[in-house]
């Protein structure tokens, strides 16, 4: 059976959102917004402040400033000393550890938050019956929940979630502790899930195939501030800083002096320390005197012949290769600078064997200067 909400998910506004600990500041001003139905993910490696953000969204957490709306109602203002407690947001969360109570059933862990409302009798019932279904885990309603999996146990959590209908629901890298393919399988449950109830949810990960896949929109967080917010797309293919460009997929970053620009064609040209040149796009950034392009591993190709009427093609010498599964990462000797390169193909074993590397110049993007 497939649900839609009779009513558009509320949006989630965080506005210039601080948090400190004493002297240490854990969030500065962020803000961001998920509108209605939207899954916004905030990313970003460990102690960026992305947790703690999502708690202050979940009333967990109480800010130091800043205003949080939930669907246009306030639920935190510093200035206005509007602060709504947890239970009185209209929310959902999803932990980590998954909080499974372990000697109740199945069908009780759902029914728990549902009783904490005062549900009771056959809709209370109809709703934990259903919320386990739309988790694939009714056929296990009256197991102990100590006898489930880590999968299943997370379905559980899940089905608790949204068994009452949330407005928003809240998820603190709630696969974290699954394997690896596991973890690929609910990426893509969690996310069929979330559009056919048209919930608007706020999601933290580390994990960058995880916020790629499962997201409409993406904040990748540093030290406490938004680095850059986007589409997945966007994150991946212009990414604005040098941070940003190395932590959402590899890349491979060139700098040097600027030598040509062209403002109405977009075009950028850099000299390396080292003389080589390198042909690239600004993507409407400012050119100054010096630049740094980004270009993706993925984006490099080799070739045992130089090939004729390319610009951005230079003859490299092949370090290593490695063998990752899918792909090959083979390095190079660029100049006097180390490139990586994922491609799939055979494996390249010669260390000092010459090749020519290729890098698109529509492909090669000018970062935001730093500072």
């Amino acid at each position: 059976m497939t649900t839609t909400m009779s009513n558009p998910a509320p949006a989630i506004e965080v506005e210039n959102l601080c948090i400190r600990y004493g002297g240490v500041t854990a969030v500065e001003n962020v803000s961001f917004i998920a509108a209605g139905g939207e899954q916004l993910t905030l990313l970003g490696p460990s102690g960026c402040g992305k947790t703690s953000t999502l708690r202050a969204v979940a009333g967990l957490e109480t800010p130091t400033s800043g205003a949080i709306r939930i669907g246009g109602q306030t639920v935190y203002d510093n200035r206005a000393g509007v602060n709504v407690r947890t239970e009185q947001r209209g929310m959902s969360m999803v932990f980590q550890s998954y909080a499974i109570w372990p000697h109740m059933t199945v069908f009780e862990n759902v029914a728990y938050g549902l009783r904490v409302r005062k549900h009771g009798g056959a809709a209370l019932a109809d709703k934990v019956r259903h919320a386990l279904d739309l988790v694939k885990m009714g056929q296990y309603a009256g197991r102990n929940a100590s006898a489930l999996s880590g999968g299943q146990q997370q379905r559980v959590a899940l089905a608790r979630a949204v068994a009452f209908s949330p407005s928003v629901i809240l998820f603190d890298e709630p696969l974290s502790n699954l394997d690896a393919k596991l973890r690929s399988e609910m990426r893509i449950e969690l996310r069929e899930l979330q559009r056919r109830l048209g919930v608007t949810s706020l999601y933290v990960t580390h994990d960058l195939e995880e916020a790629l896949a499962m997201s409409d929109r993406v904040v990748v967080m540093r030290a406490g501030a938004v680095e850059q917010s986007g589409t997945p797309a966007d994150i991946y293919d212009l990414p604005r800083t040098a941070f940003v460009a190395d932590f959402v997929g590899s890349a491979n970053l060139v700098s040097g002096d600027v030598v040509a620009s062209d403002a109405d064609r977009g075009t950028v040209a850099i000299r390396t320390k080292d003389g080589l040149v390198v042909h690239g796009v600004t993507h409407g950034r400012r050119v100054e005197q010096a630049g740094t392009i980004s270009i993706r591993t993925v984006h490099l190709s080799l070739a045992a012949e130089r090939p004729a009427g390319e610009v951005n093609v230079w003859p490299v010498q092949i370090m290593r290769s490695v063998f990752l599964g899918d792909v090959m990462q083979v390095h190079v000797l660029w100049g006097a600078q180390e490139l990586v390169i994922r491609r799939i193909g055979a494996p390249l074993n010669i260390g000092g064997e010459a090749a020519f590397l290729h890098a698109p110049p529509e492909r090669c993007a000018l970062l935001e200067a730093s500072g």
